[in-house]
C-alpha cells in the first residue's frame, strides 16, 4: 500500500476575514467561520481518502488573538483524525509563534509537533519494507531571518524522506522574509518531498524531488482571491510520487471587471454585469463567491453611475441574488464619460471637469498636499493595512492618484446631477 497524505499550510484559524463584505450582516455570518470550515473540510477529505497522515506546514493559528475556543475546536477536529487512525505532523510558522494556544493546548496522541532540531519521525513502513520518514523544524521566534535548512538532519538512507518547512523561499510579494531558502538548496538536500508553507499562493516549484507550496485553503480578503486548495500526495513502494490539487475553501474572493464601453443605458449596464457574474459563478467552485466589482470603460452612463452609488449597489446586489452563493462586497467605478470637446461644449460642469483633470490633479502643489493628507490618515492604521495599501513610494503615489481621481469624479457627478435630472439613463 502506498503512503498517502494531505499537505496544507496557512489556515490562520479564526483569522477575521478582512473584507468590506462584513458590512453585510448576512454575508458576515456566512464567512466569519470560513477558516474553521476549511479545517473541517480538510479533515473530511483525509477521512474520505483514508490517508495515512495530514501535514500542516505552519501558521495553523493566526497570532496572539487566538482564543481557547479556537483550541477546543482544533482539538475536536484532530481527534476526528485520531479516531480514523490518521497521524498529524505539524510545524510552527511565524504566526503560530505568537499564539498562546501553543502553551495551553493538549494535543491528541496522533499529533506530532516538530520543534527545533529533532530526529526524523517514522511515518509508515511500506509493504516492501521501505520506511517513510517525516522531518520538520519549527521555531518560536516570529522573525526568522536566517535559513532553517541547516537544522535538518540528513536523509535517512534507503528510505523515503519528507521535509516540512515554513519559508518565504527567495521572497514573495506581500509576505515577510521568513526562513529564506532557495529551491535549488532544497533539491540538493536529498529529500523526496518538501512540504512547504508561508506563501499563500499555490505553486509546484519542482517535480523531482517534489517541492510544493500548497497555498492557503481559505482566502481572507480580496487580495487572496480565487479557489483555494490542499495537495493530496501518494508515494508508492518504489518511491514514485503523484500529487493532485483538491479544492477546499468555503468562500472565494474575486475581482471582477466589467467593460461598459458603448453601453448607452442602465439596462444594458445591468445585462453586462449579469453576464460577467454568471461566468464568474461558473468558474469558481467555492460554496460562496464574494466579488469586488469594477465598472470601467467609456460610457455616457459614467455620470449616472457615480451620482447615486447606493442605488447602483442595490441594483447590482439584486443581479447577484439571481446566482446561488454569489455576493458583492463593493462596487468600484473607473469608467469615464469620454473626452469633452471644449470648443463645442458650453456645459459649466464639463468645463470644470476639464480644469480639474487637466490642470488641478496633475499639479505638483495639489499632489504634494494630497499626499500629506493621505500619509496622515495611513499613520493611524495598523502596520499590516499600511503595508497593504501603500507599501512603498510608488504605491503611495498611485493611492493618492486613485483617491484624487475617484473623489473628483464623484463631486463632478453630483454637480452634473443638478442639471441633468431630465436625462437620467435609468
Amino acid at each position: 500500500m502506498p503512503f498517502r497524505f494531505v499537505h496544507t499550510a496557512d489556515l490562520h484559524l479564526d483569522s477575521p476575514l478582512r473584507s468590506l463584505a462584513l458590512k453585510n450582516a448576512e454575508l458576515a455570518e456566512l464567512v466569519r467561520g470560513a477558516t474553521r470550515s476549511a479545517l473541517s473540510a480538510i479533515v473530511d477529505l483525509c477521512i474520505a481518502e483514508a490517508v495515512d497522515a495530514l501535514l500542516i506546514a505552519g501558521d495553523l493559528y493566526d497570532g496572539s488573538q487566538t482564543s481557547m475556543n479556537t483550541a477546543l475546536f482544533l482539538s475536536a477536529e484532530l481527534r476526528r483524525l485520531e479516531q480514523a487512525g490518521i497521524r498529524v505532523f505539524v510545524i510552527r510558522g511565524n504566526h503560530d509563534s505568537q499564539s498562546t494556544i501553543k502553551r495551553e493546548l493538549s494535543l491528541p496522541a496522533n499529533v506530532h509537533l516538530f520543534s527545533g532540531r529533532v530526529k526524523p519521525m517514522l511515518a509508515k513502513t511500506l509493504d516492501n519494507g521501505r520506511e517513510v520518514y517525516v522531518h520538520g523544524v519549527g521555531f518560536d521566534n516570529p522573525h526568522m531571518a536566517e535559513s532553517l535548512l541547516p537544522s535538518f538532519a540528513a536523509p535517512v538512507e534507503d528510505a523515503i524522506n519528507i521535509g516540512m518547512l515554513h519559508t518565504s523561499l527567495a521572497g514573495a510579494p506581500g509576505h515577510d522574509n521568513y526562513a529564506p531558502a532557495s529551491v535549488a538548496d532544497l533539491v540538493a538536500h536529498g529529500f523526496d518531498y518538501w512540504a512547504l508553507g508561508h506563501v499563500h499562493l499555490r505553486q509546484v516549484h519542482h517535480e523531482k524531488p517534489l517541492v510544493v507550496m500548497p497555498g492557503m485553503p481559505q482566502g481572507r480578503d480580496i487580495n487572496e482571491a480565487g479557489d483555494k486548495s490542499v495537495t493530496l500526495v501518494s508515494i508508492d513502494d518504489e518511491g514514485r510520487l503523484s500529487h493532485e490539487e483538491r479544492l477546499i475553501g468555503h468562500a472565494a474572493f474575486l475581482r471582477l471587471s466589467v467593460d461598459l464601453t458603448g453601453a448607452e443605458d442602465w439596462q444594458e449596464m445591468l445585462a453586462r454585469v449579469k453576464t460577467a457574474m454568471g461566468e464568474a459563478r461558473r468558474r469558481l467552485r467555492a460554496d460562496q463567491v464574494i466579488l469586488r466589482l469594477n465598472l470601467g470603460g467609456v460610457t455616457p452612463l459614467a455620470w449616472n453611475l457615480r451620482r447615486d452609488p447606493e442605488f447602483l449597489e442595490a441594483e447590482i446586489a439584486n443581479v447577484a441574488g439571481g446566482y446561488p452563493g454569489l455576493w458583492v462586497e463593493a462596487v468600484e467605478l473607473s469608467c469615464r464619460s469620454g473626452d469633452i470637446d471644449m470648443t463645442t461644449s458650453a456645459d459649466p460642469v464639463h468645463e470644470l471637469s476639464a480644469l480639474v483633470h487637466d490642470t488641478v490633479l496633475p499639479s505638483h502643489g495639489y499632489r504634494h498636499e494630497a499626499q500629506a493628507v493621505v500619509e496622515e490618515l495611513l499613520a493611524q492604521l495598523p502596520r499590516e493595512l499600511r503595508e497593504q495599501m501603500a507599501g512603498d513610494e510608488g504605491a503611495l503615489a498611485r493611492l493618492v492618484a486613485e483617491i484624487s481621481q475617484a473623489g473628483s469624479d464623484d463631486v463632478l457627478a453630483h454637480l452634473q446631477a443638478g442639471g441633468a435630472d431630465g436625462g437620467d439613463a435609468r
